[in-house]
């Protein structure tokens, strides 16, 4: 038999497989170097969530066992932003025993508060003017249509308090004021040598010319103000609702 065949048979016998053959202590200390190179730039360092799920819920909405976490980290998951990786099946299997150790650590038990409550607060404060959730609201803050799986209630909470405790690149503000005086103000979508380019409140997209700029500054800070109000576990107790619907297996 030649060496590709035989490399192909044994892959597909490590994918045919139910439940994860790497388990060893050694096995999920590996898993964590690869994780922490790979992984912790979109799932967080310590699997709290950020462009991607919170792992350490223990809730996997495109397959929860062993066998369906290692075809989504090996082929990745259309429709998401979530791509293959070029692992070895043995290494992805790493992976996913120190990805079940994350989940170990967390829970998916819901946070105090009144969910309903928490949804009727959200409208009354205004919070859809900036936010969507399920097609419904603004745009200029991040979406919150599956936030609770994305996040843990403990950052939620925090982003309430303490808007300027999380700010994702996109909601960068560029603060420009034109030779001529004229201001500018809107997120920063892209900048290289020569222009900006930012989504203006008013204006939409825009692609301004640095040679006409007399200031140029870049905002990273959050446009949200801090909340004050009463019901905040009922506000988090919604958001954290806010979860993707799993697939079965």
């Amino acid at each position: 038999m030649r060496p590709v065949q035989l490399t192909l048979l044994l892959c597909v016998d490590l994918v045919a497989q139910t439940t994860n053959p790497h388990t060893t202590p050694d096995d999920v200390a590996a898993g964590a170097r690869i994780y922490r190179s790979h992984c912790a730039d979109c799932h967080g360092l310590s699997g709290q969530g950020g462009k991607g799920p919170d792992l350490t819920q223990g809730q996997f909405y495109h397959g929860a066992s062993d066998a369906a976490l290692l075809v989504n980290i090996s082929d990745g998951i259309p429709g998401t932003a979530m791509p293959g990786q070029f692992f070895s099946p043995d290494q992805v299997w790493q992976v996913v025993a120190y990805v079940r150790t994350l989940a170990a650590k967390g829970s998916a038990k819901a946070p105090p508060g009144n969910a309903a409550a928490g949804e009727k607060l959200f409208r009354a404060q205004g919070c859809a003017n900036c936010h969507l959730v399920n097609g419904d609201g603004g745009v200029n803050g991040p979406e919150l249509s599956f936030i609770g799986s994305q996040r843990p209630a403990t950052h939620i909470r925090q982003s309430i308090l303490q808007p300027n405790a999380h700010v994702d690149m996109a909601y960068w503000q560029a603060d420009i004021v034109l030779e001529n005086g004229t201001p500018f103000k809107g997120f920063l979508l892209n900048e290289d040598t020569y222009n900006v380019q930012m989504l203006h409140p008013a204006k939409g997209l825009l692609t301004l010319p640095k040679r006409d700029f007399r200031k140029f500054a870049i905002q990273k800070t959050s446009i949200m103000p801090a909340y004050q109000g009463t019901g905040l576990d009922d506000l988090v107790a919604y958001l954290w609702s806010l979860q993707r619907p799993r697939r079965p297996e």
